[in-house]
Protein backbone atom coordinates (compact mmCIF):
# COMPACT_ATOMS: atom_id res chain seq x y z
CA UNK A 1 0.00 0.00 0.00
CA UNK A 2 0.83 3.56 -1.12
CA UNK A 3 1.97 5.36 2.35
CA UNK A 4 0.22 8.67 3.21
CA UNK A 5 2.04 11.92 1.29
CA UNK A 6 4.34 13.65 4.35
CA UNK A 7 3.02 16.36 6.14
CA UNK A 8 5.34 17.98 8.95
CA UNK A 9 4.42 17.97 12.35
CA UNK A 10 1.00 16.01 11.32
CA UNK A 11 -0.46 12.64 14.01
CA UNK A 12 -2.04 10.22 12.14
CA UNK A 13 -4.07 7.00 14.20
CA UNK A 14 -7.02 5.19 12.75
CA UNK A 15 -10.66 4.91 14.50
CA UNK A 16 -12.89 2.36 13.71
CA UNK A 17 -16.93 3.64 14.25
CA UNK A 18 -19.66 1.30 12.27
CA UNK A 19 -17.25 -0.92 11.05
CA UNK A 20 -15.01 1.67 9.46
CA UNK A 21 -11.42 1.61 10.08
CA UNK A 22 -11.29 5.66 9.41
CA UNK A 23 -7.77 6.85 9.10
CA UNK A 24 -7.43 10.18 10.58
CA UNK A 25 -4.81 12.96 10.55
CA UNK A 26 -4.32 15.91 13.30
CA UNK A 27 -2.55 18.99 13.98
CA UNK A 28 -2.59 21.54 16.35
CA UNK A 29 -2.66 21.01 20.04
CA UNK A 30 -4.72 17.57 21.37
CA UNK A 31 -6.55 19.77 24.26
CA UNK A 32 -7.30 22.32 21.53
CA UNK A 33 -11.09 23.27 19.88
CA UNK A 34 -11.81 20.74 17.81
CA UNK A 35 -12.61 20.99 13.56
CA UNK A 36 -13.41 18.63 11.58
CA UNK A 37 -12.54 18.51 8.02
CA UNK A 38 -14.08 16.34 5.20
CA UNK A 39 -13.07 16.59 1.43
CA UNK A 40 -14.04 15.34 -1.56
CA UNK A 41 -13.43 13.20 -4.78
CA UNK A 42 -11.71 12.96 -6.34
CA UNK A 43 -9.09 13.47 -3.26
CA UNK A 44 -8.73 12.65 0.48
CA UNK A 45 -6.89 14.11 3.84
CA UNK A 46 -4.03 15.82 1.70
CA UNK A 47 -6.83 18.75 0.71
CA UNK A 48 -6.11 20.30 3.59
CA UNK A 49 -2.40 20.26 3.94
CA UNK A 50 -1.70 23.61 3.88
CA UNK A 51 -4.15 23.82 7.24
CA UNK A 52 -2.30 20.46 8.54
CA UNK A 53 0.78 22.43 8.52
CA UNK A 54 0.13 25.82 9.88
CA UNK A 55 -2.77 25.05 11.99
CA UNK A 56 -4.85 28.70 13.45
CA UNK A 57 -3.46 29.19 16.94
CA UNK A 58 -5.81 27.00 19.58
CA UNK A 59 -7.48 24.90 16.77
CA UNK A 60 -6.83 20.95 16.55
CA UNK A 61 -7.55 20.04 12.98
CA UNK A 62 -9.18 16.56 12.70
CA UNK A 63 -8.81 15.97 8.97
CA UNK A 64 -10.45 12.51 8.01
CA UNK A 65 -10.09 10.28 4.61
CA UNK A 66 -14.23 9.61 3.94
CA UNK A 67 -15.01 6.00 3.73
CA UNK A 68 -13.35 4.04 1.17
CA UNK A 69 -10.91 7.17 0.32
CA UNK A 70 -7.14 7.85 1.02
CA UNK A 71 -6.45 5.31 3.50
CA UNK A 72 -9.66 4.55 5.47
CA UNK A 73 -11.38 0.89 4.94
CA UNK A 74 -14.39 0.81 2.49
CA UNK A 75 -18.41 1.37 3.74
CA UNK A 76 -20.36 -1.42 4.51
CA UNK A 77 -22.68 0.43 1.71
CA UNK A 78 -22.61 1.89 -1.63
CA UNK A 79 -21.95 5.43 -0.80
CA UNK A 80 -25.38 6.26 0.45
CA UNK A 81 -24.76 10.13 1.24
CA UNK A 82 -27.18 9.21 4.15
CA UNK A 83 -25.20 6.64 5.20
CA UNK A 84 -21.96 8.73 5.25
CA UNK A 85 -23.25 11.25 7.38
CA UNK A 86 -24.47 8.55 9.92
CA UNK A 87 -20.55 7.14 9.72
CA UNK A 88 -18.99 10.41 10.44
CA UNK A 89 -21.21 11.18 13.34
CA UNK A 90 -20.21 7.78 14.65
CA UNK A 91 -16.39 8.74 14.58
CA UNK A 92 -17.15 11.69 16.51
CA UNK A 93 -18.51 9.49 18.86
CA UNK A 94 -15.46 7.16 19.47
CA UNK A 95 -13.16 10.45 19.27
CA UNK A 96 -15.27 11.79 22.25
CA UNK A 97 -16.71 15.14 20.48
CA UNK A 98 -19.91 16.59 21.35
CA UNK A 99 -19.46 19.53 19.68
CA UNK A 100 -16.96 20.87 16.85
CA UNK A 101 -16.46 23.39 14.02
CA UNK A 102 -17.05 21.67 10.56
CA UNK A 103 -15.41 22.31 7.35
CA UNK A 104 -16.35 20.62 4.15
CA UNK A 105 -15.45 20.65 0.37
CA UNK A 106 -17.09 18.86 -2.64
CA UNK A 107 -18.33 15.48 -1.67
CA UNK A 108 -17.25 16.42 1.94
CA UNK A 109 -19.49 19.35 1.98
CA UNK A 110 -22.29 17.90 1.17
CA UNK A 111 -21.43 14.85 4.02
CA UNK A 112 -21.31 18.19 5.89
CA UNK A 113 -24.66 19.69 4.64
CA UNK A 114 -26.81 16.42 5.58
CA UNK A 115 -24.71 16.41 9.41
CA UNK A 116 -25.72 19.88 10.65
CA UNK A 117 -29.23 19.21 9.01
CA UNK A 118 -29.48 15.76 11.37
CA UNK A 119 -27.75 16.94 14.77
CA UNK A 120 -26.97 21.05 14.63
CA UNK A 121 -26.38 20.72 18.10
CA UNK A 122 -23.00 18.96 17.58
CA UNK A 123 -21.75 21.77 15.56
CA UNK A 124 -20.94 25.55 16.30
CA UNK A 125 -20.02 26.67 12.35
CA UNK A 126 -20.00 25.48 9.03
CA UNK A 127 -17.62 26.69 6.64
CA UNK A 128 -18.38 25.00 3.16
CA UNK A 129 -16.33 24.94 0.50
CA UNK A 130 -17.26 24.91 -3.45
CA UNK A 131 -20.41 22.48 -2.65
CA UNK A 132 -24.50 23.34 -3.71
CA UNK A 133 -26.22 23.74 -0.45
CA UNK A 134 -29.22 21.29 -0.41
CA UNK A 135 -32.07 23.54 -1.19
CA UNK A 136 -32.22 23.00 -5.03
CA UNK A 137 -35.35 23.24 -7.39
CA UNK A 138 -35.55 21.75 -10.74
CA UNK A 139 -36.11 25.22 -11.37
CA UNK A 140 -32.00 25.85 -10.05
CA UNK A 141 -30.49 22.63 -11.32
CA UNK A 142 -31.68 22.03 -14.72
CA UNK A 143 -29.73 25.14 -16.36
CA UNK A 144 -26.05 23.55 -14.49
CA UNK A 145 -27.41 19.87 -15.29
CA UNK A 146 -24.77 19.89 -18.26
CA UNK A 147 -21.82 20.17 -15.90
CA UNK A 148 -22.51 17.34 -13.69
CA UNK A 149 -22.76 15.46 -17.23
CA UNK A 150 -19.34 15.68 -18.49
CA UNK A 151 -18.02 13.74 -15.33
CA UNK A 152 -20.85 12.11 -13.55
CA UNK A 153 -22.20 9.57 -15.66
CA UNK A 154 -18.58 8.23 -16.72
CA UNK A 155 -17.30 8.04 -13.17
CA UNK A 156 -20.80 6.06 -12.46
CA UNK A 157 -20.52 3.37 -15.18
CA UNK A 158 -16.50 3.36 -15.79
CA UNK A 159 -14.93 4.58 -12.77
CA UNK A 160 -12.90 1.85 -12.01
CA UNK A 161 -11.30 1.24 -15.06
CA UNK A 162 -10.92 5.21 -15.59
CA UNK A 163 -9.38 5.57 -12.14
CA UNK A 164 -6.78 2.27 -12.42
CA UNK A 165 -5.88 2.78 -15.90
CA UNK A 166 -6.15 6.01 -17.60
CA UNK A 167 -5.14 9.61 -16.59
CA UNK A 168 -8.26 10.54 -16.35
CA UNK A 169 -7.88 11.85 -12.68
CA UNK A 170 -4.90 14.00 -14.32
CA UNK A 171 -7.76 15.52 -16.91
CA UNK A 172 -9.81 16.92 -14.08
CA UNK A 173 -6.71 18.45 -12.52
CA UNK A 174 -6.01 19.69 -15.14
CA UNK A 175 -9.02 21.49 -16.38
CA UNK A 176 -10.82 22.16 -12.32
CA UNK A 177 -7.76 24.43 -11.10
CA UNK A 178 -7.11 27.71 -12.21
CA UNK A 179 -3.83 28.36 -9.64
CA UNK A 180 -1.69 25.35 -10.85
CA UNK A 181 1.28 26.06 -8.96
CA UNK A 182 -1.05 24.14 -6.12
CA UNK A 183 -1.19 21.28 -8.64
CA UNK A 184 2.30 19.95 -9.50
CA UNK A 185 3.23 16.58 -11.12
CA UNK A 186 3.64 15.22 -7.33
CA UNK A 187 0.78 16.79 -5.61
CA UNK A 188 -1.32 15.18 -8.68
CA UNK A 189 0.00 11.49 -8.16
CA UNK A 190 -0.81 11.80 -4.22
CA UNK A 191 -4.16 11.73 -5.66
CA UNK A 192 -3.84 9.75 -8.81
CA UNK A 193 -1.74 6.96 -7.11
CA UNK A 194 -4.34 6.44 -4.59
CA UNK A 195 -7.24 6.07 -6.69
CA UNK A 196 -5.92 3.09 -8.62
CA UNK A 197 -5.95 1.05 -5.46
CA UNK A 198 -9.51 -0.84 -6.08
CA UNK A 199 -11.24 -0.30 -3.03
CA UNK A 200 -10.87 3.42 -3.35
CA UNK A 201 -11.70 3.32 -6.80
CA UNK A 202 -14.64 1.37 -6.39
CA UNK A 203 -16.15 3.99 -3.11
CA UNK A 204 -15.40 6.97 -6.10
CA UNK A 205 -17.90 4.93 -8.38
CA UNK A 206 -20.23 3.99 -6.09
CA UNK A 207 -20.04 8.05 -5.15
CA UNK A 208 -21.45 8.78 -8.12
CA UNK A 209 -23.34 5.38 -9.02
CA UNK A 210 -25.87 6.22 -5.77
CA UNK A 211 -26.07 10.07 -6.65
CA UNK A 212 -27.31 9.74 -9.92
CA UNK A 213 -29.44 6.47 -9.77
CA UNK A 214 -31.12 7.25 -6.09
CA UNK A 215 -29.95 10.01 -4.59
CA UNK A 216 -30.43 12.88 -7.36
CA UNK A 217 -34.20 11.46 -8.34
CA UNK A 218 -35.04 11.09 -5.03
CA UNK A 219 -34.23 15.01 -4.33
CA UNK A 220 -35.87 15.82 -7.63
CA UNK A 221 -39.48 14.15 -6.32
CA UNK A 222 -38.52 14.96 -2.51
CA UNK A 223 -36.89 18.59 -1.88
CA UNK A 224 -35.08 19.32 1.21
CA UNK A 225 -37.08 20.85 3.80
CA UNK A 226 -35.37 21.19 6.69
CA UNK A 227 -33.99 24.52 8.01
CA UNK A 228 -30.47 25.02 9.16
CA UNK A 229 -29.80 26.54 12.21
CA UNK A 230 -25.85 26.10 12.40
CA UNK A 231 -24.07 29.44 10.65
CA UNK A 232 -22.74 28.84 7.57
CA UNK A 233 -20.07 30.40 5.84
CA UNK A 234 -19.66 29.21 2.44
CA UNK A 235 -16.32 30.08 0.12
CA UNK A 236 -16.64 29.70 -3.74
CA UNK A 237 -13.88 29.66 -6.18
CA UNK A 238 -16.01 31.17 -9.28
CA UNK A 239 -14.18 29.73 -11.89
CA UNK A 240 -15.47 26.31 -11.09
CA UNK A 241 -16.52 24.05 -13.85
CA UNK A 242 -18.05 21.43 -11.80
CA UNK A 243 -20.47 23.34 -9.37
CA UNK A 244 -21.37 26.87 -10.33
CA UNK A 245 -21.57 29.14 -7.30
CA UNK A 246 -25.33 30.39 -8.44
CA UNK A 247 -26.29 26.83 -6.51
CA UNK A 248 -24.79 28.21 -3.66
CA UNK A 249 -26.92 31.78 -3.02
CA UNK A 250 -28.02 32.93 -0.20
CA UNK A 251 -31.12 33.86 -1.52
CA UNK A 252 -32.42 29.85 -2.18
CA UNK A 253 -30.86 28.91 1.25
CA UNK A 254 -33.12 28.06 3.61
CA UNK A 255 -30.62 28.72 6.73
CA UNK A 256 -30.75 30.90 9.71
CA UNK A 257 -27.81 32.60 9.30
CA UNK A 258 -25.73 31.80 5.71
CA UNK A 259 -23.46 34.32 3.68
CA UNK A 260 -22.08 33.17 0.31
CA UNK A 261 -18.01 34.77 -0.78
CA UNK A 262 -17.31 34.25 -4.35
CA UNK A 263 -13.64 34.09 -5.32
CA UNK A 264 -12.35 35.18 -7.83
CA UNK A 265 -9.16 33.86 -9.82
CA UNK A 266 -10.17 30.59 -7.97
CA UNK A 267 -11.65 26.96 -9.65
CA UNK A 268 -12.81 24.18 -8.03
CA UNK A 269 -10.13 23.29 -5.43
CA UNK A 270 -10.32 25.78 -3.20
CA UNK A 271 -8.85 24.22 -0.02
CA UNK A 272 -5.43 24.31 -1.72
CA UNK A 273 -5.78 27.07 -4.58
CA UNK A 274 -7.10 29.58 -1.64
CA UNK A 275 -5.49 27.44 1.39
CA UNK A 276 -4.80 31.40 3.08
CA UNK A 277 -8.18 32.23 2.94
CA UNK A 278 -9.95 29.15 3.70
CA UNK A 279 -7.57 29.51 6.84
CA UNK A 280 -8.37 33.19 7.85
CA UNK A 281 -12.48 32.31 7.12
CA UNK A 282 -11.98 29.63 9.37
CA UNK A 283 -10.08 31.78 12.17
CA UNK A 284 -13.05 34.15 11.44
CA UNK A 285 -15.83 31.74 12.20
CA UNK A 286 -13.84 29.80 14.86
CA UNK A 287 -14.53 33.51 16.68
CA UNK A 288 -17.22 34.62 15.87
CA UNK A 289 -18.74 31.26 17.09
CA UNK A 290 -16.63 31.25 20.42
CA UNK A 291 -17.96 29.68 23.24
CA UNK A 292 -16.50 30.08 27.26
CA UNK A 293 -15.24 26.47 27.33
CA UNK A 294 -13.55 27.09 23.55
CA UNK A 295 -9.81 27.87 22.89
CA UNK A 296 -10.68 30.48 20.71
Amino acid sequence: MVDPPAIPGVRRHFVTARGIRFHVTEAGPADGRPVLALHGWPQHHYAYRHLLADPPEGLRIIAVDLPGYGWSGPAPHRWVKDEVASDVLALLDELGLDRVLLVGHDWGGYIGYLMVLREPERFDGYLVLNMAHPWQTPRTVLPHLWRFMLYQPPVAAFGTLLHQRTRFLHLMFAKGVENHAEFGPEVVRAYADRFRDPVVARAATDTYRTFLLRELPRAGRNGETRRATVPIRALFGVDDSAVHHSLAAAETAQADDYTLERVTNCGHFITEERADLVRARLITLAADTSRPDSQV
